[in-house]
């Protein structure tokens, strides 16, 4: 083989500050292209500097199109702030790749609001534009960037209470400050407060965690405006009755509302997330993922 000049392999590098590395992931990008994915667990926001150089002056200029990183983990914020230290790790031209999905919570985000929007466009003639999301569940990663594309997008956007408003609120304020949003929070501890919300909602989006049923045919039928219900919830109870995981964008039973299910929006995240991999192996340049950019994908595939 002598005189023939190899490519390097595409290596991906998964940092988490989770005990684990997924497991999805890693298939995820193994069946994207990646020829290796070397994982680091526990990993601090003050050792994401010392690892992105560690990867990219170990490849030369050429070598660094063809390295990823993936920021793992279940916290939100962290991944962002991971993303953003990777970002200004950088050396030009020794650049490479990073694309942050905590959980797979950005993909499935952006999933579940790309197929949110299509029916509304579809059914209704808009977008998610000047429409009212009330987000149940909200404080977790799902929930908290459902929130965040919709409010970006032009939606009035609630946040509603399960429990206490205290942590909603600190939650909301949170993001309003980073993402520069006007998320607002609404009570919904009781079935008759859950009602309340429903009566000027357009869209309802339940990110509970599995197994919590978060709204009742009862509840929905009640709303004169309530338009699309979708539901991450793929373990029994689902979080929207009459909503089974499979549905994609069909009319709930004893409603005129459309109901997207987990599987559906699973469908749709995997897709996703198997094309943002792709475009950070097939671009002869660096490119940054977090929510919005997978949303923004998402989107445009679905249309």
């Amino acid at each position: 083989m002598e005189g023939i000049k190899l490519e390097k392999p595409y290596v991906l590098h998964f940092i988490t500050p989770a005990k684990n590395a997924s497991p999805f992931d890693v298939n995820m990008a193994y069946d994207a292209g990646y020829d290796a994915i070397a994982q680091y667990t526990n990993v601090q926001l003050n050792e994401v500097t010392g690892l992105v150089q560690d990867a990219i002056f170990s490849r030369g200029p050429r070598g660094v199109w063809r390295t990823g990183m993936l920021i793992g983990g279940r916290d939100v914020d962290l991944a962002m702030d991971m993303l953003e230290t990777a970002k200004k790790s950088m050396v030009p031209p020794f650049e490479i790749s990073v694309f942050a999905d905590p959980s797979g919570a950005f993909t499935t985000s952006a999933a579940m609001m790309a197929r949110v929007e299509q029916l509304l466009t579809k059914h209704f003639g808009g977008t998610l534009e000047g429409r009212k999301v009330s987000v149940f569940g909200a404080t977790g990663p799902v929930g908290g960037c459902t929130a965040v594309i919709a409010s970006k997008y032009g939606a009035t956007v609630e946040m509603v209470a399960h429990k206490t408003m205290a942590d909603v609120e600190e939650k909301a304020a949170a993001y309003n400050k980073r993402y520069g949003t006007n998320i607002t929070c609404v009570d919904g501890s009781t079935d008759e407060l859950k009602v309340k919300v429903l009566e000027s909602s357009d869209v309802a989006l339940c990110c509970a965690a599995a197994g919590v049923r978060v709204l009742t045919i009862d509840q929905m039928k009640n709303s004169k405006t309530l338009k699309v219900v979708a539901d991450v919830n793929a373990v029994p109870p689902t979080g929207a009755e009459g909503v089974g995981v499979m549905a994609d964008g069909v009319i709930i039973e004893g409603t005129q509302i459309y109901g997207i299910g987990a599987l559906a929006v699973g469908n749709i995240k995997y897709q996703t997330q198997q094309r943002l991999f792709k475009r950070m192996l097939e671009g002869q340049s660096h490119v940054y993922i977090d929510f919005i950019t997978a949303f923004e994908l998402a989107r445009k595939d679905l249309v």
